[in-house]
């Protein structure tokens, strides 16, 4: 078998993963991804028992027991660099013997649902509602580095997409993916928008933001508004969504995210207290896990 150099998948003195410091033993095979460290406190309030926690930086979790099932809720800061540590060590820590620095043969498949906040792309769209996404496209370019990326992108779509846009070459070109259709079955209900969100690698001019400096494309977020594929349409702006699902097929992992709306771009309405909506998502995702 092929060892993993150590210089690859760093292990640190106590046997924990290099970022996560969180052991194979200290993992749940159901994982809740939220970005904001402080709201893992949040999501383990409604443990019923939590069997450790760990910190390092942003990355902070707690695992625990809700309604019985092992959950474990773990923070990833922002942006999809944070999640390409995140999702490759969660991989690592069920798929790779970290001993023997060897590739399992039984894989084992992780439950990741990101729950988070974003900012709607449609009129249509109330502050205060959840967006599960169906569907996500990356703006930043991560899972153009892994092989085999065509193999779950829909090609199709991105090509529509730069092509309605006027795509600036000069930008890293977008992909498309899915999320995992049962889970996105098992957890997304009538009280959710199903929709196509943008990953953006960041907040300000990567969202068509202007403060003091001018966007290569003012118009792009008028030409994302009234981009329709087979029916389809963009409807939200966070940070993360479209690496977890572009890794989460490649390793062989089900993902899905339902974001809180508190802001709308369109209509430029936002909610500030947002807590109590983001607390109601994460106890209906819960609830939705256990059933």
């Amino acid at each position: 078998m092929k060892k993993i150099k150590a210089s690859e998948l760093i292990i640190n003195p106590d046997g924990t993963i290099f970022h996560l410091h969180l052991k194979p033993e200290n993992l749940a095979e159901n994982i809740i991804l939220v970005g904001d460290p402080g709201r893992v406190q949040l999501v383990s309030s409604f443990f019923d028992n939590i069997e450790c926690t760990s910190e390092n930086r942003e990355f902070v979790s707690a695992t625990g027991t809700f309604r019985g099932k092992r959950i474990t809720a773990l923070s990833t800061g922002i942006g999809t660099d944070n999640i390409d540590i995140v999702v490759n060590e969660l991989d690592a820590l069920v798929n790779i013997d970290l001993e023997t620095r060897t590739i399992k043969e039984e894989h084992t498949a992780l439950n990741i649902i990101r729950i988070g906040t974003s900012g709607a792309l449609q009129g249509d769209i109330p502050v205060n509602s959840y967006v599960a996404s169906k569907r996500a496209i990356g703006f930043d370019g991560l899972l153009n580095f892994y092989a085999g990326r065509e193999k779950f992108a829909d090609v199709d779509f991105e090509k529509s997409f730069k092509e309605h846009t006027g795509w600036n070459p000069l930008l890293t070109s977008p992909y498309v993916v899915e999320s995992d259709q049962a889970l996105f079955n098992k957890i997304v209900g009538n009280d959710m928008v199903s929709g196509v969100t943008i990953s953006a690698p960041g907040f300000y001019g990567p969202q068509g933001r202007e403060l003091r400096l001018p966007t290569v494309d003012p118009d792009l977020n008028d030409k994302i508004e009234t981009f329709r594929f087979n029916g389809m349409k963009i409807t939200n702006y966070e940070m993360e969504c479209s690496a977890i699902y572009g890794l989460s097929h490649l390793l062989g992992h089900h993902a899905l995210t339902i974001c809180a709306i508190i802001a709308n771009r369109v209509t430029r309405e936002a909610n500030e207290n947002y807590k109590p909506v983001i607390k109601n998502l994460v106890q209906t995702v819960l609830e939705r896990i256990v059933m």
